[in-house]
């Protein structure tokens, strides 16, 4: 049920940024080179990548709490293995977002 209220929640968000975006004075765009067909599916790879880190970190974060609840002792070592394998997992997100974003056509 959080999915659906966050996914309801973005997509809300997404609708106020479209509103406001048109809502602005309108200026004569200059002519542009044709794009590419699918140019303007970057957004949506970002919003995927995004959404697949949070799930991520997320998970890992749950895991480590749950086991550092059922053996304190270890909690450091577990909390030094979940900080590391987050990091991890936002390079590989930055990375990511480096390519969709830069990716020429």
């Amino acid at each position: 049920m959080k999915f659906v209220k966050s996914a309801v929640l973005a997509f809300g968000l997404l609708l106020l940024a479209q509103g406001s975006a048109s809502a602005q004075t309108a200026t004569p765009e200059p002519v542009r080179a044709p794009s590419a067909p699918f140019a303007d599916l970057r957004a949506i790879g970002v919003a995927l990548v995004i959404m697949g880190a949070a799930y991520g970190i997320g998970s890992l974060t749950k895991s480590a709490v749950e086991s550092m609840a059922r053996q304190p002792e270890t909690a450091g070592n577990i909390q030094t293995a979940m900080i590391i394998s987050a990091a991890l997992i936002e390079g590989v997100t930055f990375f990511a977002l480096i390519i969709i974003l830069l990716q020429t056509y």
